[in-house]
């Protein structure tokens, strides 16, 4: 299987790389790609992972992509993705992407990966190591059922990031916002 990982470089979202280097037969996009190559890359690909800050319209460039607005995912991609049942969404509100457009694979709903974003939840005031052993724990997990079913991926990270969840509020603010279809 040759997947495709879209993952703008973004210090912030760096805790993320660990989720792909596991798999084998993969392309990795930080930077400088147009949206039509990520497009032709898409259609070539078995699988793709979708990782970063995005909103409910899509995956955010974060500068790193030439695009004609702010995302590299968005819905001019919806087609080709729809082609493809075990995509990966990982980005804040990615359920109502995935949804709107009626897309596959294991997603994500507003995910805490910040402070700020903790605070925008009206969770308690937590620590950095809080947030950390949340995004730690999370891509640790997904690390090791990535190459596995969007089914048996969905099931494991929700058993074993509940362990992190039973102790740490943002992790238990996360677990419910966690899906596949």
């Amino acid at each position: 299987m040759k997947t495709l990982v879209i993952h703008a470089e973004d210090s912030s979202t760096d805790f993320l790389c660990p989720i792909y280097q596991t798999i084998e037969n993969k392309t990795v996009l930080r930077h400088g790609n147009t949206k039509n190559e990520i497009a032709e890359q898409i259609k070539i690909h078995d699988k793709v992972i979708m990782l970063g800050h995005g909103s409910p319209e899509g995956l955010f460039s974060v500068g790193q992509f030439e695009t004609d607005n702010s995302y590299i995912i968005d819905s001019s991609l919806t087609d080709i993705l729809a082609e493809k049942e075990e995509n990966v969404y990982i980005w804040c509100y990615a359920n109502k992407f995935v949804e709107k457009f009626d897309l596959k694979g294991f997603y994500t709903g507003m995910f805490v990966s910040e402070i700020l974003e903790a605070l925008y939840c009206e969770l308690p005031l937590v620590a950095q190591k809080v947030v950390d052993e949340s995004n730690d724990g999370f891509s640790s997990i997904v690390s090791k059922y990535v190459n596995d079913s969007k089914s048996v991926l969905y099931k494991k990270v929700l058993k074993e990031y509940q362990i992190i969840a039973n102790g740490n509020l943002v992790a238990a603010y996360n677990i419910d916002r966690i899906y596949y279809q």
